[in-house]
Parts: structure tokens; sequence; C-alpha cells
């Protein structure tokens, strides 16, 4: 399952990551909590349907967050009706309802996508391992000696609330100068049109990547300024736990080299130390298929059958 803000997925994944049975609905609006969850019971009726589905072993949940893994619950910033919902144990009943009485596990849609992006994509073959995303907010999660880490609560790795700028401005979470605050698309547009980028129409973050492309300075300002919080995260987090790849995924990495660039640049001010130096910055290959695969891979990693 994946659950965003958006939308609400499913699918059966198979041991190989193929996906079979893939079905999503819209993510309900304005309602209550039990409406939106009747969404989620109807991507489950949607698999049980499938002739494969008697050969579910366990299943993964990934939602966006803030999520407590060790109370099963979710609370996510843009599910307004889901405050402390307990989504683990409501999905788990609706499985059983349809006779699949297996084991569940959630997680945070950061952590699904790292767990994704080491199975099957930019991550495979490293132990340790950093994976983010960066959108509308940044998020991400861990890969330590081949082992998924969550966390207590299914939150560990949230690099974008590390702080990077400790006189920097707040951020929504209640810190300061945090990368979210700074390299999220919602951040680049905010302070490149503060400083007098004048959009062609596009006032996003797309908008300003494309500016940066043509050459405009205050959106190539914007992208190098996001791409030193990172760098600064990516590398802080190198050194804490010697990851020796950073897997960069999300609506504000299809900038590419716009966002790349500045990264590599200013990780070598950042990672200096002889155990990070040869630290890799890399893009996800994943894309939209790393929610729902995630999900999967998370389950295998965090459950017996």
């Amino acid at each position: 399952m994946d659950i965003g803000g958006t939308k609400i997925a499913g699918a059966l994944v198979d041991c190989d990551g193929t996906m079979t049975a893939t079905t999503r609905r819209p993510t309900p609006r304005g309602t209550d909590g039990d409406t939106v969850f009747a969404a989620v019971a109807e991507v489950v009726a949607e698999l049980a349907k499938s002739p494969l589905w008697p050969s579910a072993v366990r299943c993964g949940i990934g939602s966006a967050g803030p999520v407590d893994a060790a109370l099963g619950t979710v609370s996510p910033v843009n599910i307004g009706a889901w405050r402390g919902f307990p989504v683990q144990a409501r999905v788990e009943a609706e499985l059983a309802r349809h006779g699949a009485r297996i084991p569940t596990v959630l997680v945070g849609d950061g952590v699904a996508m790292t767990a994704a992006e080491h199975w099957l994509g930019a991550a495979r073959g490293h132990a340790n391992a950093l994976c983010m995303v960066v959108s509308t907010g940044v998020g991400g999660g861990l890969v330590l000696n081949n082992r998924l880490h969550p966390g207590p609560t299914g939150n560990a790795g949230h690099i974008g609330h590390i702080s990077v700028a400790f006189d920097g401005e707040p951020c929504a979470c209640g810190g300061r100068g945090c990368v979210e605050s700074i390299a999220s698309g919602t951040a680049i547009a905010r302070w490149a049109l503060a400083q007098g980028w004048t959009p062609a129409g596009d006032a996003t973050a797309a908008g300003a990547a494309s500016a940066a492309a043509a050459g405009d300075p205050v959106a190539l300002a914007a992208f190098d300024r996001a791409g030193r919080a990172l760098a600064a995260a990516i590398a802080a987090t190198a050194t804490l736990v010697e990851t020796d790849i950073a897997v960069v995924g999300g609506g504000v990495a299809a900038a590419g080299d716009t966002l790349f660039g500045p990264i590599r640049t200013h990780l070598a001010s950042y990672a200096t130390l002889s155990f990070v130096t040869d630290l890799r910055v890399v893009p996800a290959t994943l894309g939209t298929h790393a929610g729902l695969i995630g999900a999967a891979a998370a389950a295998t990693m965090l459950l017996s059958s």
C-alpha cells in the first residue's frame, strides 16, 4: 500500500519486484477519517479479486508522514482528516476481512523509497546508503549494514529536518534552518521569487528549473543554495553513519544537473574526511513505482513470512 495526499495505491508485488493487480484511488479531500479510509478499503477489495491474492504473505504500508510505526498511526500533513489515525490496525482488519490474515508493517514514504532503491534501484549493492525524496518536502531513509533502519517510530533518516543554517529561517516543523526550508521545491520557488525572479508562467520549482537551464541567474542561485543545503546534510549523515552513496529522487530531482551539479560541487567542501571523500550522489531510478515497490521491500526486510 502507498498512501499519499494525492492518491492511495496498492499492488501485489512478487519476490523479484514485479507488480501485478495494481490499482489506485484518489485520496478524498476535506472529509472525515473514515471516508479517507474507505478509499484504502476499495484498493484492498480490488486487489483481493486477483487470483494471486491467496499467495500474499505480508503487507507493507508506506504513508506520507509523520508516521508512528510503534503505534501504527499516521498524521500526514497532506491528509488533514487523519491525525493519529490507526491505519495499520485498520488495514490489517481489512485484509483479514478478505481472507488475508498476514503480518503488516508501517513505514514513512521516505523509508519506503529507501527500501525500494536498495532492493532494485540506485542503491542496490550498497550496504550503507542514504536515500531521499526532494519534492514539496524533503524526506529520506537509511540502510545500514544492508538492513533498513526505520528507527523506533519509522522516521529515522528524515534528512529534511536536519538544520544546516543555525541562524536560518524558521521551518514549519518548529526548527530553524532545516534542509526542507531551503531545498524543497516550495522553498526553491519561494526564495527565487523573493530575490526578484520573474517566472514565465510557471512559478513553481519546475519553472525555476527551466529558467535555470536557460541561464537565469536568480533561478541558478536558488538551485545552488538548495544544492549546498543538501550537500551539507548528505555529508553530515555520511560522517555520522558512514554511508557511501546518497540517492536523490522526487520531483525536484527531475531538474537533473541543475540540482545535482551544485550538490556535487558543494559536497567537496563538506565531505572532507578520508572515510567520506568517496561519497557518491546519484539520481533515484524507480520513479513513481518506488512507493509500492518500497512498501513491499520494507515488508520483506522488516517482517518474516
